[in-house]
Parts: C-alpha cells; structure tokens; sequence
C-alpha cells in the first residue's frame, strides 16, 4: 500500500490555509464531477482521490493527525498489521463521511450513501484511509467482526432509443428488468427530461440490483439513443431543416413557411436574389436545455430552389424572354 500526499492532490504546498485548501478543492471538483464526466472513468478515480483529500486536510483535527503520520506511516501500518486492523487506530474512526460541496459552486455535500453511488462500488474510499483513519461503521464495521457482509447492489445499464420527438418533449417510459435470481421481471417508469441527446445517461437511483446483508440497491442508468429524423437534423441544441423555395420567390423575394419539430410553422421573409444553399436562422426554435425549459438552441432553415418538372406554353415563353435578357438579347413581338 503506497502513503497518499493529500497536499499533492489537491495541488496545495503543506503551509496552505484552510481558506486555501478549500479554493483549490473546488476548483478541481467542479473540473472532474462525475455530472461534468459523465463515463470518464479516469475523472471518476481523481475526484475519488480529490474527495478523500478534503476529507482529511478539509478539518483542521484530521488534518493535524495527517501531518502528525508523515513520514512514520511504514511503521503504522506494521503496527496495524501487527495489532489486529484497524480496530487499534490511534487517530480514531471519522464517523459519517462528507464532501462539502457547497459556496455557490452547483454542488452539494454528498452523504457517503451518494458518495457510493457516484462511483459504483461499496467504499468511497481507499485501503491507506481506513488503515490510518479508521471510518468504518455501522454494517460495514459488523461485516468486519465477522457479521453478515452488506454489499450495496450493482448499478444496471439499459440503452434507450427516443424519437426525436420524444426528446424535444420528454417521455415517459416503462423498462422491464430481468432479475438476476431468475425470478419475474419487474418494471420500472422511468421520466425522460426533455432536451436530453444520444450519448445522455439518466439515473434512477434505487432500480439497480438490489443490495445485500441491509445495504441500498445500485441505480439505473439509461443511456438515450436519438434515431435519425426523416425531415430535422440535431446538433448540439440545434436544429436544421431543408427548405424548398420556387424559383420565382428566391429571385423576387417574398415569404416561406419553415416547419418546426413542436408542429406547425414559422414564417420566414426571403430577400430577393437568396441562392440556393443559403441558411436562416429562426431564433429559439431549437431544442430545450436539460432542466432549463425556459432556454432553447435555434432553428437553422437551408434554402433549396424548387425547379418545376414540367411548364406550360406561357411559361416556356416567359423563361425564353428571361433568358434572352440574362444573354442580353432583345426580344421582338411578331409583326
């Protein structure tokens, strides 16, 4: 087992104040959330760490303990393997574990319940803080006397395809999840939030495995997958639409219905000489934000000119007398 340098992982020298210690954790934390990370296994292990640093130099007793270990941390952890575990640590247990998110940061204090769930496993922490700290309690510490071991559930995963609608107005839907035991399947409704896109992961907290010996059940992630629309296409929280236009309007101008994914349409003004290719934007026609309904990306219309398939007599005259003076020809009435 390798000595942790907290001071390293919060990227602080040994003399940093508190006032220090906690700007520097937040700083990191807001950078490597799993909200920020989602499926970055590697952000997920140094937030683990990240949190285990506060933990200990983030209070000034638990930080004077640290400090106190430095560089006899060998000869403690002989004397733990020695003595019994952890049961004989002189610095005590911490208790219940925390993470103090707070100050304006968009985060919370994450109970150790939350702090399991965020990473997937039953010990947010490593093997070198409870040898040196202690912090077991409650089940965990029976499991330690030989009690029943609890062990929180496994986190199940399930791809979910959307419409294209179906996103843009958030659904509900009904999963059906095979139990491990071979039992009958349960089902769980599930709220998809509008706004979601493919490669989004809802959580259900409690819908995974069930855990055991008293311990919580895993969560349910459902990972969105978008299946292509005929007509719009998403990027980001964009949308783009073909617009056919006649000839006759992208030359003289005039006006053109754009259709919007919520139904119906938008008018547009289309300026004189507009090519073929040409976009305009509709502003706020675009998909909603997760959370924020109020906030909407925009709506991108591509002109494409509509060439008739056939003309009338009257019409071919028309187009013959137009091309005779993008020639620059003359055009004479019959005597």
């Amino acid at each position: 087992m390798e000595f942790k340098d907290y001071y390293q992982t919060l990227g602080v020298s040994k003399t940093a104040n508190e006032k220090e210690i906690k700007a520097a954790y937040r700083k990191l934390a807001r950078k490597l959330h799993p909200d920020v990370n989602p499926g970055d296994t590697t952000a997920e292990a140094r937030f683990k760490d990240l949190n285990e640093a506060y933990e200990v130099l983030g209070d000034a007793e638990k930080r004077r303990k640290y400090d106190e270990l430095g560089v006899n941390w060998r000869q403690y952890e002989q004397a733990q393997r020695a003595g019994g575990g952890a049961a004989g640590a002189p610095f005590g247990g911490f208790g219940g574990w925390s993470v103090d998110m707070g100050g304006g940061g968009g985060y919370r204090t994450m109970s150790e319940a939350e702090m399991r769930e965020a990473f997937g496993g039953d010990d947010p922490f490593s093997d070198f803080f409870h040898t040196f700290f202690g912090g077991r309690s409650g089940a965990g510490a029976a499991a330690g006397r030989g009690g029943p071991r609890s062990r929180r559930g496994r986190d199940l995963e399930h791809a979910m395809p959307l419409s294209l609608e179906e996103a843009f107005a958030g659904v509900t839907r009904r999963v059906s999840i095979a139990s491990a035991a071979g039992g009958p399947a349960r089902t769980v409704d599930v709220r998809i939030p509008a706004g979601v896109d493919t490669g989004s992961r809802v959580r259900v907290a409690g819908k995974g495995e069930p855990g055991t010996g008293g311990a919580e059940a895993g969560a349910l992630y459902l990972t969105i997958q978008l299946r292509p629309h005929a007509r719009f296409e998403r990027r980001g929280r964009d949308l783009y639409v073909r617009l056919p236009v006649h000839a006759t309007t992208a030359v003289l101008g005039g006006e053109a219905q754009v259709p919007t994914l919520e139904g119906g349409t938008v008018r547009l003004k289309i300026p004189e000489a507009t090519q073929s290719g040409q976009v305009f934007r509709v502003k706020g026609r675009g998909m909603p934000v997760v959370k924020q309904l109020d906030e909407r990306g925009d709506l991108y219309a591509t002109v494409e000119i509509i060439v008739p398939h056939t003309i009338s007599p009257e019409q071919r005259a028309h187009y013959e007398a137009l091309r005779e003076l993008e020639r620059g020809g003359t055009t004479h009435s019959a005597a």
